[in-house]
């Protein structure tokens, strides 16, 4: 049990989990705001701008519900393809998937830019520094 703590200790540990982990929580919020992105602001401008009554409610019946009666009949649910909330669905989808090319291009952009950058020179070692003294005490012996 011991090693399996260990082992665990060590697997969350790591950098990459951590920054997925935060990259999921992250991601769960921008699916949340898209999400009222869609519902709350574009797609009543899209239903008002096509006269409808809402994407939400758009649907093929197959079955309609029937109310219960006075004599006891039982309700039946109804039956329906709400294709309305599918166009929503796939218009997050797209936003998500727009946003997330836009951050990742972006991000690309600036690991491009620094590894175009040239590395500064390294620094001269002890033994180069002494070996530079050397050969400059020797040329001016040499004069």
């Amino acid at each position: 049990m011991g090693k399996f703590l260990t082992d665990f200790k060590e697997f969350a540990m790591k950098g990459n989990v951590i920054d997925m982990a935060v990259g999921v929580i992250i991601g769960g919020a921008f699916g949340k705001i898209v999400s009222s992105l869609v519902n709350d602001i574009i797609m009543p401008v899209i239903t008002l701008c096509t006269g409808g009554d809402g994407y939400r409610n758009l649907k093929y019946v197959i079955r309609a519900g029937h109310e219960a009666t006075a004599d006891g009949v039982a309700a039946v649910e109804e039956v329906a393809i709400n294709y309305g909330t599918f166009i929503m669905n796939i218009v997050d989808f797209f936003i998500i998937a727009l946003s997330i090319f836009v951050a990742l291009r972006v991000i690309m952009k600036f690991k491009k830019k620094e590894e175009e950058a040239p590395a500064p020179a390294p620094e001269p070692t002890t033994e180069e520094k002494l070996l530079t003294e050397i050969r400059d005490i020797l040329k001016n012996q040499e004069k």
